[in-house]
C-alpha cells in the first residue's frame, strides 16, 4: 500500500440505511476533495407500504454519486438480500461501473439484470470467497461472516489512511448448516493490523441474548413436522437458503415431499444449485405431483411471509392460487420474523387460515426461526475481536444508531458517530468528523418508471385515497352565457349513506357548479382554465361542507 500524499482524506458516505433497516447504500471515497475516486458498497432497496400507494419498490437517490460517476471505481455487493442488491438493475445504468460478488451474490444479480435486459451491459466480475480485490486506493478483502443467507461478507477495505472494517449483514452462528463458520483468524489479523473504522450492523443492539445457530431451528422444525398429520405449508424466506435446506431435511425425517411455490423461492434455490450452495441430493417436486399426494407426504415450502398481497402464500390463503390448496385440518408454519411495518398484513393473513380452521404457527408457538444480526452480546464480541479506533453504525433506525454508539463508548472505542444518510464522514487523517452533506432521499419505482419522492402524482393518489375525487363536466354557450349541458357530476371513492342520499349529494354539487357559473364575469367565461378553476373552488367547498372531507375536484367545462 502506498504512503498517502498531501490533501488526501478517507471518507465514508451513507446514502441508505443510516435512519432505516433496508435501502443499503454506502461509499467510500478516497484522495483530495476535488478528484476522490469512489467505491460503492451495496445498492438494495426498501419496499412501499400504504404511504406510497402502487409503488412496490423504493430506491435510494444517488444524485451525488451520478455527479461523480467518472470517478467510481466499482459496485461492491457484500451479499444478496434485496435490501442489499435489489436496486442494482434500477440504477446500474446510472454509474455503468463494474459489479463485483462473491458466486451466489452474482448468480442472482445476473438474474435482475436480466429481467431488465441489462445482462450483457453490465459487467459482474466474480469473486471468490476471501478474495481480494483491487480497485484505484481501495484494496478490498472478502471476510468469511455468518447470516441468515449464502455467502455473507464483510470488507476489509484497506487504503494509504488506514483500514476500515465494513460488516455488512452478520451474526456470530457457530452451525450456519450452509457456508463456513465467522472467519475469526482474519478479524484478529486485522485488530493487529489496527482497524481505524468499523461500519457495522446495529439492528439488534437492543436484543441482549444471542441469536440462536440455523442447526437449532433445524431440530426444532424436525420436531414439529413430525406432530402434524396433514398437509403443511411453511412460509420462509427465499433467500434464507439455510432454512430451505432445513425445511428439506426436517421433511425427510417426517417422510414428506417437498415442494416449491412462488417465483423467488424458486430463483434463489435453482441459484444456490447452480453454484454449489445448495446440495445435489436435494430435490423438489411439482406443484402437479404434490396435489396427488396424500395429505400426510407432502410440504408446501412458500414465499408470502410477510403478508405480501400478491404472494404465493396469500394467494393460497385467499383460495385462489392455482393449485396449491391449504384446507381445513392442514397446518401453515411461519418459520421467519414479522418485519415493523408488516404487522398488519401479517395478522390478516394468520387470521385468514384461522377463519378456514388451518394450524398457524410461528415463532412465538415453537423456536423456529432466530435472526441473521447480531444481537448485544454478538456486537460486544466484535469490538473485542475489531477493536476500531471509530465506531460508525449503520443498518438500523435512529434509535438502534444511538444505542449502537452509547455501547461503542461503553466499551472504549475511542470515537464513534451516529450517521444520517447523507452525511459526508472524513475518517482520516485526523479526528473522525462530518464535513460535508451530500443530498439523499428516496426513489419511488413506479411500474417501469422511477420517479422523485415528492412527484405530483404521489400526491394525487394519497389525496384519492384519503377524500376521494369528483368530476363535473358541462358543456356551455359562452355567447349566450348559458349552461347547454349538465352539470354533470361524478363521485370516486366517496358515499352518500344510500342511494337517495347520493341523490341529494350530487344535486347540491351540480347546484353548486351551475350557482358558480352562472356569478362568472364575461373575461372569466371567456378564460377556459380560470372558468374550470372558479367551478371547482366551489365545488370543493360544497363537498367540504356535505362530506367533511376536500376532494380532489375537477371540472371541465366544454364551450359549444
Amino acid at each position: 500500500m502506498s504512503a498517502p500524499k498531501a490533501g488526501d482524506e478517507l471518507v465514508f458516505l451513507p446514502l441508505g440505511g443510516s435512519g432505516e433497516i433496508g435501502m443499503n447504500l454506502n461509499a467510500y471515497g478516497y484522495g483530495p476533495p476535488d478528484n476522490r475516486k469512489w467505491i460503492i458498497v451495496d445498492l438494495g432497496v426498501t419496499f412501499g407500504g400504504s404511504d406510497q400507494p402502487g409503488v412496490d419498490i423504493i430506491l435510494p437517490d444517488p444524485a451525488f454519486l451520478e455527479s461523480v460517476k467518472e470517478n467510481i471505481l466499482g459496485i461492491v455487493l457484500t451479499h444478496a438480500h434485496e435490501d442489499h442488491i435489489g436496486a442494482v438493475p434500477w440504477l446500474w445504468p446510472r454509474f455503468k461501473a463494474p459489479i463485483y460478488a462473491t458466486p451466489f451474490t452474482a448468480a442472482l444479480v445476473r438474474e435482475k439484470l436480466r429481467e431488465r435486459g441489462l445482462e450483457t451491459k453490465a459487467k459482474i466480475i466474480e469473486t471468490p470467497l476471501k478474495g481480494i480485490v483491487t480497485l484505484g486506493p481501495f484494496e478490498i478483502e472478502y471476510v468469511t461472516l455468518t447470516h441468515s443467507i449464502p455467502e455473507p461478507n464483510g470488507l476489509a477495505i484497506r487504503t494509504p489512511l488506514g483500514l476500515v472494517w465494513h460488516t455488512g449483514d452478520w451474526k456470530i452462528d457457530p452451525d450456519p448448516t450452509i457456508g463456513e463458520t465467522t472467519d475469526e483468524e482474519a478479524l484478529r489479523k486485522m485488530r493487529d493490523e489496527g482497524v481505524l473504522a468499523m461500519v457495522c450492523d446495529s439492528t439488534n443492539v437492543f436484543v441482549e441474548e444471542h441469536t440462536g445457530s440455523e442447526a437449532g431451528v433445524r431440530d426444532e422444525l424436525k420436531k414439529l413436522f413430525l406432530t402434524l398429520k396433514s398437509r403443511i405449508a411453511v412460509a420462509a424466506f427465499a433467500s434464507n437458503v439455510a432454512r430451505v435446506q432445513s425445511v428439506v431435511l426436517a421433511a425427510r425425517e417426517a417422510k414428506r415431499q417437498v415442494c416449491l411455490v412462488g417465483r423467488s423461492m424458486l430463483r434463489v434455490t435453482a441459484a444456490a444449485k447452480a453454484v454449489g450452495v445448495l446440495p445435489a441430493d436435494i430435490n423438489f417436486i411439482s406443484e402437479n405431483e404434490a396435489a396427488v399426494l396424500p395429505k400426510s407426504k407432502v410440504l408446501y415450502l412458500c414465499t408470502g411471509s410477510q403478508g405480501e398481497p400478491r404472494a404465493a402464500l396469500s394467494r393460497i390463503a385467499a383460495g385462489e392460487h392455482r393449485s396449491v390448496k391449504i384446507e381445513q385440518g392442514d397446518a401453515v408454519i411461519f418459520s421467519s420474523r414479522v418485519i415493523p411495518g408488516n404487522e398488519t398484513s401479517i395478522y390478516a393473513l394468520y387470521n385468514r387460515f384461522a377463519e378456514r380452521g388451518v394450524e398457524v404457527v410461528t415463532d412465538r408457538d415453537w423456536p423456529i426461526h432466530v435472526s441473521g444480526h447480531p444481537s448485544r452480546v454478538e456486537l460486544v464480541q466484535m469490538y473485542k475481536w475489531a477493536r476500531p479506533r471509530i465506531a460508525i453504525p449503520v443498518h438500523g433506525e435512529r434509535r438502534h444508531i444511538l444505542e449502537h454508539v452509547k455501547l461503542a463508548l461503553e466499551l472504549q472505542t475511542p470515537e464513534a458517530l451516529a450517521p444520517r444518510n447523507g452525511d459526508l464522514i472524513r475518517l482520516a487523517p485526523g479526528p473522525a468528523e462530518v464535513i460535508d452533506e451530500a443530498p439523499s432521499g428516496r426513489l419511488y419505482v413506479d411500474g417501469e418508471i422511477i420517479i422523485e419522492s415528492d412527484d405530483e402524482a404521489m400526491g394525487e393518489r394519497r389525496k384519492l385515497s384519503a377524500d376521494g375525487a369528483v368530476t363535473v363536466t358541462m358543456a356551455v354557450n359562452v355567447k349566450k352565457r348559458a349552461i347547454v349541458s349538465g352539470p354533470d357530476v361524478r363521485v370516486r371513492g366517496l358515499s352518500g349513506g344510500d342511494d337517495a342520499g347520493m341523490d341529494k349529494l350530487l344535486e347540491e354539487l351540480a347546484e353548486a357548479a351551475e350557482l358558480a357559473y352562472s356569478k362568472m364575469s364575461g373575461a372569466e367565461r371567456n378564460d377556459e382554465d380560470a372558468a374550470e378553476e372558479i367551478v371547482a373552488r366551489a365545488v370543493r367547498r360544497t363537498a367540504e361542507r356535505s362530506w367533511g372531507k376536500r376532494p380532489m375536484v375537477e371540472a371541465v367545462i366544454l364551450t359549444v
